[in-house]
């Protein structure tokens, strides 16, 4: 992918997201080109503590996502518990609570299928650390419109399910370690 044609990034952890996104966040520099888009799986009923743990940890501005809120480069915005986090076509959030997908609400799916129609070939996706499947179809969906998907190695995971299901949906996708991704992301 070149890096003009890079228009967003997203991404999708479970168990294990901390140290994962610890690693690739830390790497940005606070003028990053892009906005980041980021679904963990947290408790539904419960606050987030995500933005606050990361803003402290990355030079880019962190936020909760809010629902209509404009996609704005150098800044992270990580889904609130129990809402669906979605990239509207005009380069725009939408929050909503339909079902949970795969026990899941916030669904890494649900993101990345929005984000592909969205952003077709402009979307960087990634799939790090994770227990269970959520993602991996969301993923093939980024590579079918011509996206560039990217996963972390599972080996270097703390939790290797996620990554190994969206490896088996989306044989295309970069098998990379963090440090790597982290230099991929530098370069979109």
């Amino acid at each position: 992918m070149t890096g003009s044609q890079a228009k967003a990034v997203v991404m999708g952890a479970s168990a294990g997201a901390i140290e994962a996104l610890s690693v690739l966040l830390s790497a940005l520099p606070a003028n990053y080109r892009l906005p980041v888009v980021v679904v963990v799986h947290v408790p539904p009923n419960a606050a987030s503590r995500l933005p606050e743990l990361f803003r402290t940890r990355c030079a880019l501005r962190v936020v909760e996502a809010e629902d209509k809120a404009p996609l704005e480069p150098g800044t992270v915005f990580f889904a609130p518990p129990d809402y669906h986090l979605l990239v509207e076509a005009g380069g725009t959030l939408a929050l909503n609570s339909d079902e949970a997908v795969l026990y899941s609400r916030p669904s890494i799916d649900v993101l990345f299928e929005s984000a592909a129609d969205a952003y077709g070939p402009g979307l960087v996706a990634i799939i790090l650390s994770g227990a269970n499947e959520d993602g991996a179809a969301g993923l093939r969906a980024v590579a079918e419109a011509g996206g560039t998907a990217i996963v972390q190695n599972p080996r270097d995971a703390f939790a290797s399910a996620m990554p190994e299901a969206a490896i088996a949906a989306c044989p295309t996708a970069s098998v990379l370690p963090l440090a790597t991704i982290a230099t991929c992301l530098l370069e979109v």
